[in-house]
């Protein structure tokens, strides 16, 4: 247990507790409006950002933000013009994001050992300016929702009554996809880009099975998110396990108990 007092590992708890905290919010919002794999896409994106940064020899974590930013916004450009085909957007930037990847990483082999870390996750490294990074992108994020909540409530439901009664709905869905790119690009430290999608969209999968209104929905997603997060570290703290696998697979976990908790509340009605 002498893992859990030493500084790194206190580090990477207030990392991952500040990240089960936005990340499920934003994903409760991609996920009600159909929008679960901007995660992947956002995240393939900011790899190559990562890439860039070890190549030019600034901070990654910085140049993949600015990547993943870029990338939110071509998204909703194509997903404007393709409207009828609008899952279009993602499969293109993802595939833009991995090409571009796979040349920086030739383009400078002796990093690719480092960047396993943004692949796979690497919460026991967190340092001070990855903490301040992540609290700020915490901070904005928060600030945006609780300021935004009623309208972006009306964007998630009912995008076309949100553009009737006047509300900029172009500015809201910029704003879900940059706010979503800042969270990405502050995740995948700590739980890898491979995996930080399933940090968006399984807590609200979660709380689609118990969650009987959309406050509740928000209330569970971070309830779960901390729960997975914070038991995660702990474990793979304890047994050696590999920090962002065991955060997911606890997820998936939970989910599990969920449903056949449900499935048995209904049988036994």
């Amino acid at each position: 247990m002498e893992i859990l007092a030493s500084e790194f590992f206190q580090r990477a708890l207030i990392g991952g507790v500040l990240i089960g905290i936005t990340a499920p919010l934003m994903g409760i919002f991609l996920v009600l409006r159909r929008l679960s794999m901007i995660g992947d896409t956002l995240s393939h994106v900011s790899i190559a950002g990562v890439a860039l940064g070890f190549l030019l020899g600034v901070y990654p974590v910085a140049v993949g933000l600015i990547f993943a930013i870029i990338a939110s916004f071509f998204i909703e450009k194509l997903r404007k013009t393709y409207k009828s085909y609008a899952e279009l957007s993602i499969a293109i930037i993802m595939s833009g994001g991995v090409a571009l990847a796979s040349i920086l990483f030739t383009m400078g082999r002796g990093y690719n050992v480092n960047v396993n870390g943004y692949l796979f996750g690497s919460i026991l490294t967190l340092d001070n300016v990855d903490l301040i990074t992540i609290a700020v992108v915490t901070v904005v994020v928060l600030i945006a929702i609780i300021s935004q909540q009623k309208e972006l409530f009306l964007l998630t439901f009912d995008e076309d009554a949100a553009a009737v009664s006047g509300l900029p709905v172009r500015f809201y869905n910029v704003m879900i996809s940059v706010l979503t790119a800042l969270v990405i690009s502050a995740s995948i430290k700590i739980v890898g880009a491979l995996l930080v999608s399933a940090l968006l969209t399984i807590p609200a999968a979660c709380s689609l099975i118990i969650a009987r209104s959309f406050r509740q929905s928000v209330i569970t997603v971070v309830i779960i998110g901390e729960l997975a997060v914070v038991s995660g570290l702990m474990l793979a703290g304890v047994w050696n396990l590999a920090p962002g696998g065991t955060i997911v697979l606890l997820l998936i976990a939970i989910m599990l108990v969920l449903m056949l908790l449900k499935r048995g509340m209904r049988m036994g009605s």
